[in-house]
This record gives structure tokens, C-alpha cells and sequence, in this order.
């Protein structure tokens, strides 16, 4: 990784009035960023707006979810082509929030995943085990069954063009976040799985994202652990000068880590 990845993912936060003054702020606070691809995930009916806020800057635009299909019967869902006019370039794909609060199979999240890749989006697939599979010995068998169905017939090609995001569910929103010698375990776990998917050269290509309670007081810690390339920031990401505090400390962290 040349770049530390950060995404703030909004979830289902921010009304035009809430997203229009957040998306600028942070625009404006990151013009011309420093070792850090920062992408923005607004809610849907907040995507035009903040698309519009954010064109012709560094920051990019992602969404939080889409549809397998193109188009079609299926009311209340977004396409990735609609997605794709709107400007986006990213898509996150089996937020731990859907797979529990919606019952998101793997399969389901493999259609997804492949449909980001036919319409030219970036998909970042994310993973992770609940408290009770840690407790039982279960991350590594969980996190490889995700990894492993959520690419299942991905072309190698198409596979380091993505993301993967390593969000352990029982620190999510908790304010209980990995430690980074946790999340650097499990992160080169993933960079193995990898390895064995595509090879050891690509595999050292995709990023691997943590996400879970990371906050500007704890980003340079987890960036600078080994195989942490950057973050998927939730809560911390719906106040601008705190987002844009830690984009800056993960860009810095990241350069550190190269040794640039």
C-alpha cells in the first residue's frame, strides 16, 4: 500500500440539512491530503448532494450498500449502476449491521460482490467474528468462511482491485476497539487467506482495512501495526474536525509504518 484508506461510513445518519454542512467541512479540511484516500458512505438519499459537495476534490464518494442486480422488481433496492451515475466509486458490502439486522448470507453478499465489479465499483468486503465466536476459538474458521464465500468465483484480476475490512462485531459501537497487536493478528490471517486466493505479490496489494470504535486517539496506533493499511471509521466520522483529525493522524501513521 503506497496510501492509508480511510472511509467513514455515515450508516443511517444525516439529513441533507446534517450531510451538506459535514460533507464540506470535511471537504474543505482535507483539500490536499497527505498520505490518506479518504471516501465518504452517506446515506442513500444524502448520495447526490454530497456528491455534489465533494466533485472535483480529493475526497471520494462510496455508498453503503447495493442491490446484485442491475435493475428490475425490487422495491426500496439501489443498483450499482445508479450508484455509478451518482458518482460513486465505492460500495461497502456485508456490514456486520446487515448481516445481522437483514440476514445477509454470504451468498447473497458474493452477488453483491460481483455485481460491484461488473459496474466498474470498488467493493469493500467486510468480515469479522461476533464476541462469542472470539470467545469460543471461532475468529480465524469465521473470518476465512466470510472471505472465502464473499469471493468465491471473483476473478484474481477483479480481487485486487477491491477492499477488505476487518471489523470485529463485538467493537463495533461499543467504544471497545481491537488492540492493534489483535487486529494485526487477524489482519495477516486475512493477508494469508489472500495470498493463497490470488498470491503473495497481489495479495500484499489490497487493502485491509480495521473498523471498529476507531476514534483520532487510536488510528495511529492501528494504522502503524503491521498489515493495518487503514480504517473504516463509523460514530467518529459524523463530526468533522474529528474525522478530518484522523484521517490526518492515519496518513500520517501509514507513512510511518513505510518507513517514507
Amino acid at each position: 500500500m503506497q496510501t492509508a484508506l480511510v472511509i467513514g461510513n455515515w450508516k443511517m445518519n444525516g439529513t441533507l440539512a446534517e450531510a451538506r454542512p459535514l460533507a464540506t467541512a470535511i471537504r474543505d479540511g482535507l483539500k490536499r491530503p497527505r498520505g490518506v484516500e479518504v471516501v465518504l458512505c452517506p446515506p442513500f438519499t444524502a448520495l447526490a448532494a454530497v456528491s455534489e459537495i465533494v466533485k472535483d476534490s480529493a475526497i471520494r464518494l462510496g455508498a453503503q450498500n447495493c442491490h446484485f442486480e442491475a435493475s428490475g422488481a425490487h422495491t426500496g433496492e439501489v443498483s450499482p449502476p445508479m450508484l455509478a451515475e451518482l458518482g460513486c466509486r465505492y460500495v461497502l458490502l456485508g456490514h456486520s449491521e446487515r448481516r445481522r439486522e437483514c440476514g445477509e448470507t454470504d451468498e447473497l453478499i458474493n452477488h453483491k460482490v460481483k455485481a460491484a465489479v461488473a459496474h466498474g465499483l470498488t467493493f469493500v468486503l467486510c468480515v469479522g467474528e461476533t464476541g462469542e465466536e472470539r470467545r469460543q476459538g471461532l475468529t480465524f474458521p469465521t473470518i476465512e468462511g466470510q472471505l472465502r464465500a464473499g469471493l468465491a468465483g471473483v476473478p484474481v484480476e477483479s480481487i485486487v482491485k477491491g477492499v477488505i475490512a476487518y471489523e470485529p462485531v463485538w467493537a463495533i459501537g461499543t467504544g471497545v476497539n481491537a488492540t492493534s497487536a489483535q487486529a494485526a493478528e487477524v489482519h495477516g490471517y486475512i493477508r494469508g487467506l489472500l495470498s493463497e486466493l490470488t498470491s503473495k505479490e497481489t495479495a500484499h496489494a489490497i487493502p485491509i482495512l480495521y473498523g471498529g470504535s476507531v476514534k483520532a486517539d487510536n488510528v495511529e496506533e492501528l494504522v502503524a501495526a503491521p498489515e493495518i493499511d487503514g480504517a473504516l471509521v463509523g460514530g467518529a466520522s459524523l463530526n468533522a474536525a474529528g474525522f478530518i483529525a484522523l484521517a490526518k493522524k492515519a496518513g500520517r501513521a501509514g507513512a510511518t509504518s513505510r518507513g517514507d
